[in-house]
């Protein structure tokens, strides 16, 4: 079992919404092109005006993506919890 990360970009504002949901369509197309490993990308609501789009990842691979894709915040995943 692998720990992983999930890695979050923030967007605030009334079209918080929409942009979060772009964001998603290039990070899938980011890891179909490449050779990482993706587990899940979406959406996260904090409230109406603050979206998250987020990647979960191995943690292996965590420290290679923040450089490349320059996320807001990660956060750590134990496996099993």
């Amino acid at each position: 079992m692998t720990d992983k990360a999930r890695l979050l970009w923030d967007f605030r504002g009334p079209a918080a919404a929409q942009t979060a949901a772009h964001h998603v369509i290039h990070l899938n197309e980011f890891f179909e092109r490449e050779s990482f490993t993706c587990y899940e990308t979406g959406v996260l609501k904090q409230s109406p005006m603050w979206q998250s789009a987020y990647a979960i990842v191995d943690l292996t691979d965590a420290q290679a993506l923040r450089e490349i894709l320059k996320p807001h915040r990660g956060q750590r995943i134990a496996e099993g919890s």
